[in-house]
């Protein structure tokens, strides 16, 4: 365990960020260790980024604590880290050729020396680099990213990638014990793109420091990453290795951000017994209780095509894309969609047979299985919760209880109560939300911020303006960012007074 600690080079304790009323990161805890290629992955907008900004300290944490070897750097200004970063805007000077804008930074930099006098005493004088150690520390950078021989060429005659490359170099040159690189390589064309994912991975095998990536690009970060960091909404949603977040995810997010995923609402009718699809499959994983809703996560790679009568499943062949090292199929059971892929090619139309093996079956708790909210009464009898009103049924609140003509609740005593601002929890369920374009129509309105397909449904989070979130399943197609209303019948809001210990 010692030797573990010793080894973290960067630790993240608690870390928030928030601008004015908005959290952008969230109590964030992480370590990165020496040597490692750590990688942020996740959407624009989920944090990753700015959580890059807070390690190279361009970015002050509005709560906790960044440390370095152990110390706190929270405060400490960029040039005082040992750190360099490589952003996707490569900022090199055009006036300059290669060699300068690898050298700029070491032209700037003093060097602590060492001299004795006549005396023999010794004293220390901080010094500029020669000119002879920056064109061998020039030298040696370009070496590392295949570009020596390239010194007196001007920027302009270099291609995307040199010019990254070039970039790389100029941080690399000083010696960082980090190098932060945010998506260098987002202006690169697919092909040049995934040539210098090889090369930044060969890259850190030869400089042996840590590099810490961030990218969007699921495919850059299983290419390259010893660990990968899935962030979501300034949120941590799995730390792992490459294979663990593929094999192993911890939710329906990861699970459909990294690959393509059969995500399926579904019951454990056992002890490794799950229930999906209208059939009833072995698993491996265990630790749910009878009857609990959980989420399954099968990869198409990992479903088997058989005949029609070996099957636990039957379905119907509905697309058939060849994808040039598989087929990219799409099967129909009853009203679920099931990609599957093959290198057997099937035709649309065809009947088919589907066998899952037990290892191929991933089980995970539901994040969401109710919205909850707290909420008060308004003078009219409505409901107000997530930052918007909705007409509602207050009088479940008092079992035999009616509204007079007044708007007053009468219990089943004969009791005249006002209920406006009494405190409430308010309970919806995830299919008795519906959503409108016309959002004026809605209780509350908001943006969708996230969508995921589940076979015969998409699962979609709403967020409002104020930050209150609506997670509703719909068989619907909508867009993310869409502004919608959100209707919820009257009938479909159930209500419990607030106890004490609730307040």
């Amino acid at each position: 365990m010692e030797e573990q600690v010793k080894n973290k080079i960067i630790e993240l304790i608690d870390v928030t960020k928030a601008y004015k009323d908005t959290v952008v990161i969230e109590n964030i805890n992480l370590y990165v260790k020496k040597g490692e290629f750590i990688t942020f992955l996740g959407p624009s907008g989920c944090g990753k980024t700015t959580t890059l900004r807070m390690i190279a300290g361009f970015e002050m944490p509005t709560g906790g604590k960044v440390l370095l070897n152990g110390e706190d750097i929270t405060h400490l200004p960029p040039n005082k880290r040992p750190v360099n970063t490589v952003f996707q805007r490569y900022a090199l000077f055009p006036h300059l050729n290669v060699f300068e804008n690898v050298a700029f930074g070491l032209k700037l930099k003093k060097v602590t020396n060492t001299y004795r006098n006549e005396a023999g005493d010794t004293y220390q004088k901080k010094e500029h680099l020669s000119k002879a150690e920056i064109a061998q520390k020039v030298k040696k950078a370009l070496e590392i990213v295949d570009l020596e021989g390239f010194e007196k060429r001007s920027i302009s005659t270099l291609s995307g990638g040199q010019q990254q490359r070039i970039a790389i170099a100029r941080a690399i040159v000083n010696e960082p014990e980090i190098l932060l690189l945010d998506e260098p390589l987002g202006a690169l064309d697919l092909k040049m793109r995934k040539e210098m994912q090889l090369e930044l991975k060969a890259m850190h095998e030869k400089l042996g420091i840590t590099f810490i990536y961030v990218t969007h690009d699921q495919e850059e970060a299983l290419t390259m990453s010893d660990t990968i960091v899935v962030m979501a909404d300034g949120v941590i949603q799995q730390i792992g290795t490459p294979t663990d977040i593929y094999n192993e995810p911890k939710n329906v997010f990861v699970a459909d951000f990294i690959g393509e995923s059969n995500i399926f609402n579904a019951t454990m009718i056992a002890n490794r017994r799950v229930k999906f699809c209208g059939k009833t499959f072995d698993c491996v994983d265990d630790g749910f209780e009878k009857d609990e809703l959980v989420d399954v996560v099968v990869r198409p790679e990992d479903i088997q095509m058989v005949a029609p009568e070996q099957g636990m499943l039957q379905a119907e062949v509905i697309s058939v894309v060849f994808k040039g090292i598989h087929y990219q199929i799409l099967a129909k059971v009853g009203k679920t969609e099931i990609e599957i892929q093959s290198t057997k090619q099937k035709a649309v139309g065809e009947k088919i047979g589907i066998n899952i093996a037990p290892e191929e079956i991933h089980v995970m708790k539901k994040e969401f299985t109710v919205n909850r909210f707290d909420g008060s009464i308004t003078k009219r009898n409505t409901m107000e919760f997530g930052d918007g009103e909705f007409e509602c049924d207050v009088t479940q609140l008092y079992p035999n209880s009616h509204l007079d003509e007044d708007g007053y609740l009468i219990t089943a005593k004969g009791e005249k109560l006002d209920l406006t601002d009494v405190e409430v929890n308010v309970e919806i369920g995830m299919n008795n939300i519906t959503m409108t374009d016309k959002s004026e129509d809605g209780g509350a309105q908001g943006n969708i911020i996230s969508m995921i397909y589940k076979g015969d449904h998409y699962r979609y989070i709403v967020r409002t303006e104020n930050e209150e979130d609506y997670v509703l399943d719909s068989e619907d197609m909508w867009n993310e960012n869409d502004y919608v209303g959100l209707i919820i019948p009257a009938n479909k809001i159930k209500l419990t007074l607030k106890k004490p210990e609730d307040k």
